[in-house]
C-alpha cells in the first residue's frame, strides 16, 4: 500500500490497515466501470460518501458507529476493485469470502463490529440502491423508468437536494477521509 503497510489479501489483519490507503484506492476506482457521462468517472470514495449521507437520512438519529459502517460499506474495493453484482456472482463464493475477511479486518481496524448487524446492513443496502438509482439516472444514461425497475423507486423527499458530484480523485479522497476522521471523533 502507499502507506508503506503491506496487505495480505488472503488473510488481511486490521493493523495493515490504513484509512489514507481505503480513501486513495476508492478515490481511483470507477463505478459503472467508468461508463458515465462527465470530465472525471464516477468513484467510490464518491459513491460511499453518497450512501451514508442516504442512510443518515433514512435512519435519523442513527449513531455514527453505524454512519461510518454505511461510509466504509464497500472498502474492501481499495484493493480487489468494483464489481457488477452479476459479475460477482459468476466468481463464486471466493470473491464473497475474500470481500468478508477484508471487511471484518477493516471493521476492526476502526473500532466496528467485524460483520454488521443484519438490520443495519439493510439498511445501508437500501441506501446503496438509492445511491445506485441516482448514478443510474444522472450519469450512467438510464431513464428513470429503466433505473425504477432496476433499483426501485426511491423516495424523492430522501434524495431532495442530493446531486451525483463528479470530481478529480484527489477531491474525493481528502473528502472521504475527513468525513471517516469526523464519525471516528463523533464516536469517541
Amino acid at each position: 500500500m502507499l502507506s508503506g503497510r503491506r496487505l495480505d489479501l488472503l488473510d488481511p489483519t486490521p493493523v495493515d490497515i490504513e484509512i489514507e490507503d481505503i480513501a486513495h484506492g476508492l478515490a481511483f476506482v470507477a463505478r459503472w466501470n467508468g461508463q458515465t457521462k462527465g470530465d472525471f468517472a464516477y468513484s467510490v470514495a464518491e459513491h460511499s460518501l453518497l450512501v451514508e449521507d442516504l442512510f443518515g437520512r433514512l435512519n435519523p438519529g442513527v449513531s455514527a458507529k453505524w454512519r461510518l459502517a454505511a461510509l466504509l460499506h464497500d472498502a474492501p474495493e481499495y484493493v480487489i476493485g468494483d464489481m457488477i453484482s452479476p459479475v460477482k456472482a459468476s466468481v463464486g463464493p471466493g470473491y464473497e469470502a475474500l470481500d468478508e475477511r477484508l471487511t471484518a479486518a477493516i471493521h476492526i481496524r476502526f473500532g466496528l463490529p467485524a460483520s454488521t448487524p443484519s438490520l443495519i446492513k439493510k439498511q445501508i443496502k437500501k441506501a446503496d440502491r438509492i445511491s445506485a438509482w441516482m448514478e443510474a439516472v444522472e450519469i450512467a444514461g438510464f431513464t428513470e423508468a429503466e433505473a425504477d425497475k432496476l433499483f426501485g423507486v426511491p423516495d424523492k423527499t430522501v434524495i431532495n437536494g442530493l446531486h451525483i458530484r463528479l470530481r478529480p480523485p484527489v477531491e474525493a479522497r481528502n473528502d472521504f477521509t475527513a468525513r471517516h476522521t469526523a464519525l471516528l471523533s463523533q464516536i469517541g
